[in-house]
C-alpha cells in the first residue's frame, strides 16, 4: 500500500530558491525603495503610513516593517502582498528563477494530472488575457461604447485602470482574435459557447456588452463581466465556472483595491462592478463586489486576509434587504471580537454611485462610519416580522435570534449579544441559555477526547514553510505553559485561528521557538489550506523542525479539557503586555525613538486591559 503522506517541498530546495532570489528585487516590483544606509526602505505595502517604516535588507534577505510589524523572506513577501498560498509562491518564485519544484513523492500518475492542471491553468489565463487585450482594442474604436462610459461618468482614467474594454456585436468576433476558432480552450474559458447538438455551432458568449476583466489576486484574468448597453435582459452576464473562476470565491475589484484596502483601514462590499469603478475614481478604491451571487463566507474569509473590518453597502429595498441577510449568515461564522463587521443601508432610489454624486464623498463616508454594526443587525433581523409588545412575538423573536447566535465565534461579542438577546425578551442571560442549551459555535461540549472530536477525513496537505518568520528567543520569553496551552488550543480547534486579528497572529508567531515557529507554520497552512482538524496537521508536520513540540503539546493535553476560544482570549491579553516589551526593546535596539513612542500607548492600554479582567 502506497504512503498517503502528503507532499513535502524539500527544504533544500527551499533554501537554493531563497538563495537565489533577490528579496531588494522582489520587493522592488511593488515597493518604490530607496538606498538607505546598508539597508533599502520604503512606504510599507501591509498599512497605510506617510513616514517610511519598511525596511529591505540586502544581506540577510529579510523585509520588516517596524510600523506593523509584518516581516519575512522573499517567499513571505509574495504570500503576504499577492494573498497566495505557500506552494503557489514558491512556484511563482521558482518559474522565475528557471527553476523546477521537486515534486519526487507523488506517483508518475499524480504528478501528470498536476502538471496537467497547472499548464492548463496557465493556458486558461493566457488565452482570457488575449481576449481582453482584443476587447479593450475594441472598446477604442466603439464610438459608441465609450459614449457609454461617459454617460455613466466612467473616466479614461478609471477605465484603463480597470481594464475595460468592449465585446462588438458580432457573433464570431474572437475568431478575429484567434486562429483556431475551434480551439477546445476557447469553450474551456467561457468564451465561447457550443451548441448541445451541433459541435460545429459556436458563437461568443459576450456580445455588445461593456466588459469587465476579473483578476485573480496576482494580477491575472480569470474571467469577465459583461454589461448590455441598454436594458437587455440579462443585465450582466459573468464567465461560467471554469478550472481557474469560481464565483463564489473572487471578488470583483479586490486586486485592484488591496493598497487602499490598507489605506482605508476597511474593504467596502457592494453590489456590482460599475460601483467599484465608479466608487475607485470618487475616493473610495477600497471597494469590491461579488459576482451576481450572493456573498459567501469564502468572500468573506478572503477579505479578511487583507482587512480586519468589512463593510457591506446594500440599496434600501426589499431585494438589498435580502442580500443582506445573505450577507449576514455568511459572515457571522467569522465575527470575532477584533473584527468589524458593518451594514449600509442606502436610500432606495440610490446605489453608492449615485448617492455621492448626489450627496458628495463625505456624505458617503459619513454614512458608511454610521452603518449598521453586525450586533444590531442580528437583532434587527431576528425582530423582523415580530410584536415585541407581546409574549408571543418576543418568543417568536428568541426563536429568530437562536440560529444567529449560535453561529458566532465564542467571545465577549457573543457573550454581549446574548444579553441583549435576553434582554428584548425579557428573561435573565442564565435562563436564556438554559432555554436554548447551546453555544456559540467557538465553544465545544462533546465529551470525547480532542484527539476524536477534531479527527476527521480531510485529505492530507503538504507541510508549508511559514511565511513570516518567528524571530530568535528573547529575554522576555512567555511562560513556557502559557504558549503551549495556546498551541493546543489551535490545534485541536481550528476554526479559532481563522477568527484571531492579523495583530493576534504575528504575536503568537513571534513567540521564541518552538511555539512562534509552530504559529507560522500553522498561519501558512491556514491560508493555503483552510482550518484543517488536527489529523490532518498532524501528517502535514512530519519531518518539521517542531514536530516533536506540537505532538507533545498535544498528548499532554487531558481527554477532559475543552479548548475555549475564550481561553485563547485570555492568552492573548496576558502575552500583549511582554509582546510589546519586545517590540519597544527591538526598537530602542534600532535606534526607533518614534516607534518606541508610538508603541508606549499600546503598550499602557494592553496593560490596563488585563487589569479589568484580572479584577472584575
Amino acid at each position: 500500500m502506497r504512503d498517503n503522506r502528503p507532499v513535502a517541498i524539500p527544504q533544500p530546495f527551499i533554501q537554493e530558491l531563497l538563495a537565489r532570489a533577490d528579496v531588494v528585487e522582489i520587493v522592488g516590483r511593488y515597493v518604490q525603495l530607496k538606498k538607505a544606509g546598508a539597508n533599502f526602505s520604503g512606504l510599507c505595502p501591509f498599512h497605510g503610513e506617510k513616514t517610511p517604516s519598511f525596511t529591505v535588507s540586502p544581506s540577510k534577505q529579510f523585509f520588516h516593517c517596524f510600523g506593523c510589524g509584518k516581516n519575512g523572506n522573499a517567499i513571505g513577501f509574495l504570500m503576504e502582498f499577492t494573498g497566495a498560498g505557500f506552494v503557489e509562491a514558491v512556484h511563482d518564485l521558482a518559474q522565475q528563477y528557471g527553476l523546477q519544484v521537486p515534486e519526487d513523492e507523488r506517483s508518475p500518475a499524480e504528478r501528470a494530472r498536476a502538471a496537467h492542471d497547472s499548464q492548463q491553468r496557465a493556458t486558461l489565463t493566457d488565452v482570457l488575457e488575449r481576449a481582453a487585450d482584443a476587447y479593450r482594442q475594441h472598446l477604442k474604436g466603439s464610438p459608441h461604447a465609450i459614449d457609454y462610459l461617459k454617460r455613466r461618468g466612467v473616466s479614461g482614467v478609471a477605465a484603463r485602470d480597470f481594464g475595460l474594454g468592449y465585446a462588438p456585436v458580432g457573433w464570431r468576433t474572437l475568431a478575429g482574435v484567434f486562429p483556431d476558432y475551434g480551439d477546445a480552450l476557447l469553450e474551456q474559458s467561457g468564451l465561447v459557447i457550443v451548441g448541445e447538438d451541433d459541435a460545429d455551432k459556436r458563437y461568443d458568449r459576450f456580445r455588445d456588452r461593456i466588459m469587465f476583466p476579473i483578476r485573480g489576486v496576482k494580477g491575472e484574468v480569470i474571467g469577465f463581466g459583461g454589461r448590455v448597453l441598454g436594458d437587455e435582459k440579462p443585465k450582466y452576464l459573468n464567465s461560467p465556472e471554469t478550472p481557474v473562476f469560481h464565483k463564489g470565491r473572487e471578488l470583483y475589484g479586490l486586486f485592484e483595491a488591496r493598497g487602499a484596502l490598507r489605506e482605508h483601514g476597511y474593504a467596502l462590499v457592494t453590489e456590482g462592478y460599475m460601483d467599484v469603478v465608479a466608487l475607485a475614481q470618487l475616493g473610495f478604491a477600497n471597494a469590491v463586489a461579488t459576482l451576481g451571487t450572493a456573498c459567501t463566507s469564502e468572500h468573506v474569509h478572503k477579505l479578511f486576509r487583507f482587512t480586519d473590518s468589512v463593510v457591506f453597502s446594500f440599496d434600501g429595498d426589499d431585494a438589498g434587504r435580502r442580500a443582506a441577510h445573505k450577507a449576514l449568515a455568511a459572515a457571522l461564522p467569522l465575527a470575532s471580537d477584533v473584527r468589524s463587521i458593518k451594514f449600509l443601508f442606502l436610500p432606495p432610489e440610490h446605489d453608492p454611485d449615485s448617492f455621492i454624486r448626489a450627496e458628495g464623498a463625505e456624505a458617503f463616508r459619513q454614512a458608511v462610519q454610521a452603518a449598521v454594526p453586525l450586533s444590531r443587525f442580528v437583532l434587527e433581523a431576528a425582530a423582523e416580522g415580530c410584536d415585541m409588545d407581546s409574549a408571543e412575538g418576543r418568543s417568536h423573536f428568541a426563536a429568530n435570534a437562536r440560529p444567529l447566535w449560535q453561529a458566532l465565534p465564542a467571545g465577549a461579542l457573543a457573550q454581549q449579544l446574548l444579553g441583549e438577546i435576553a434582554a428584548q425578551v425579557r428573561i435573565g442571560t442564565h435562563e436564556l441559555h438554559a432555554l436554548w442549551g447551546v453555544r456559540p459555535a467557538g465553544h465545544t461540549t462533546s465529551a470525547r477526547t480532542p484527539r476524536e472530536r477534531h479527527a476527521g477525513s480531510a485529505a492530507p496537505t503538504a507541510p508549508r514553510i511559514a511565511g513570516r518568520l518567528a524571530p530568535q528567543a528573547s529575554r522576555r520569553a512567555a511562560p513556557l505553559g502559557r504558549a503551549q496551552r495556546a498551541l493546543q488550543i489551535v490545534l485541536t480547534a481550528p476554526e479559532t485561528w481563522p477568527a484571531l486579528s492579523a495583530s493576534d497572529h504575528q504575536l503568537l508567531c513571534e513567540l521564541p521557538a518552538p511555539y512562534g515557529a509552530l504559529f507560522a507554520w500553522l498561519d501558512g497552512q491556514e491560508q493555503e489550506h483552510g482550518p484543517q482538524p488536527w489529523s490532518a496537521l498532524r501528517e502535514a508536520l512530519r519531518e518539521h523542525e517542531h514536530e516533536n513540540a506540537a505532538v507533545q503539546a498535544i498528548e499532554s493535553l487531558h481527554d477532559d479539557i475543552e479548548s475555549d476560544p475564550a481561553e485563547l482570549q485570555a492568552i492573548l491579553r496576558s502575552e500583549r503586555p511582554l509582546h510589546l516589551k519586545r517590540r519597544m526593546d527591538a526598537a530602542l535596539n534600532a535606534g526607533d525613538l518614534s516607534l518606541y513612542q508610538t508603541l508606549l500607548p499600546q503598550l499602557a492600554a494592553a496593560k490596563a486591559s488585563l487589569n479589568v479582567v484580572e479584577n472584575s
